[in-house]
């Protein structure tokens, strides 16, 4: 049977349309957050229907928003099974943003069902801001004043995110499931995903990852810092009647591990996420008592503390973006085989250099040198961390103290 704007409104006319639930975990704890309600049609004879087969008709025939309050209201009535704090998250259609009423007919689906206001999450995506951004704000703003969250759904698929978040309040930033589901094996992806992340950070944004399916995405994300994950890994999406079971079953526990170089990874390290972990290391890397510096894979200078800077003999800006081959042209020679091996990820320690001396006045240094490879979430080197302590000026400080010393007992 042929699904077309009739069948749709029968659909809707014979009450045939159906909330299902999809768990959102904290990706730190394992602990459910809440649902997300995706709307599914109880067929007849076709059984259970997919929204992306029916949605763009009920959207085409102006039905949508019949279509919306259906299944908002039988969401809702889920309430009393849905114990606090546990968010429920529902998804407005682009052409619904153009109805400055939405708000209200939220607000009464809400109240008719007994469940609050505070612990609903809207999920708005791009698409539906194009060319609407007037009417869309104000949307927002009344969902705000109700005590409503707003998430950016489908974020990086379209082509003016950064304009949308800086107009609108959102609080969620929801990572496409294109790029989750690629990110293992494509680079590109991964760094997309980093980069949404940090951006939702920065913004004090939450982050939702869509599409989660495997433990290896899971734990990316989580390295990452995302904060909250959805997907197949932690269930599809169930009628209201399995909401029980969800809820009591017990907190799922992250496998996170470091992709084979390091011991397992600790969910409670990453109680600092990326930005605030940046500038922690910061910290570290400037008060560090030896020169640091981290290359990329093409041995340009991405950071250097002053100390390193101050041996090689110029500034820290004048170091970044460019090669450790244009900054120490004299010793480079010296230290590149070790620079190559760790870009094919082998790990060198305590390397003994002759430095030849920056001006003509100046003595030769012997310097140790260490080269860590960067490996990212999937463990592909990308750079390389060194670390070089000036050996001289320890030896001569050595022989002051044991110089002192000696004068002393004598």
């Amino acid at each position: 049977m042929p699904l077309d704007l009739t069948t749709v409104r029968q659909a809707l006319e014979n009450d045939e349309l159906e909330p299902c639930f999809q768990p959102i975990v904290e990706l730190h704890t394992g602990r459910l957050a809440g649902f997300e309600v995706l709307a599914r049609w109880k067929h007849p004879q076709l059984g259970l229907i997919l929204p992306e087969n029916f949605i763009s008709l009920a959207e085409e025939d102006g039905l949508v928003g019949h279509l919306m309050k259906q299944i908002l209201r039988k969401a809702f009535l889920s309430a009393p099974i849905l114990p606090a704090p546990l968010m429920l998250a529902v998804n407005v259609s682009p052409t619904q943003l153009r109805e400055a009423s939405l708000p209200s007919q939220i607000r009464e689906a809400a109240e008719g069902g007994g469940f609050p206001a505070e612990r609903l999450t809207v999920e708005i995506t791009e698409s539906g801001l194009l060319n609407n951004l007037v009417i869309a704000n104000k949307i927002a703003n009344d969902l705000k004043a109700m005590g409503c969250r707003l998430a950016l759904d489908d974020f990086g698929t379209g082509y003016s995110s950064l304009r949308h978040l800086q107009a609108l309040p959102f609080d969620e930033l929801k990572v496409d499931r294109s790029f989750v589901s690629s990110m293992t094996d494509k680079r590109e992806s991964r760094k997309i995903v980093a980069a949404i992340v940090g951006l939702g950070h920065s913004l004090g944004l939450t982050t939702v990852a869509e599409g989660v399916e495997t433990e290896e995405q899971a734990g990316m994300l989580l390295r990452l810092g995302c904060k909250m994950g959805q997907g197949w890994l932690y269930g599809r999406p169930l009628p209201a009647y399995r909401i029980p079971e969800v809820v009591t079953a017990a907190s799922r526990t992250p496998l996170v591990k470091r992709n084979g170089h390091g011991n397992n990874w600790d969910a409670s390290n990453l109680e600092a996420f990326p930005v605030q972990r940046l500038a922690q290391l910061q910290a570290i890397f400037d008060g560090a008592p030896m020169g640091l510096c981290f290359l990329d894979c093409n041995l340009r200078y991405v950071s250097i503390n002053q100390r390193l800077a101050d041996m090689n003999g110029a500034t820290v800006e004048g170091h970044l973006g460019r090669t450790s081959k244009e900054m120490i042209p004299k010793l480079y020679p010296r230290v590149e085989p070790y620079l190559l091996r760790a870009l094919q990820g082998e790990a060198i320690n305590d390397v003994e250099v002759l430095r030849p001396a920056n001006y003509p006045w100046a003595m030769d240094t012997k310097i140790v040198c260490s080269y860590q490879p960067a490996f990212d979430e999937a463990g592909e080197v990308i750079g390389v961390s060194v670390a070089v302590v000036d050996k001289t000026g320890w030896t001569r400080a050595h022989e002051r103290i044991r110089g002192s010393v000696e004068q002393s007992i004598s």
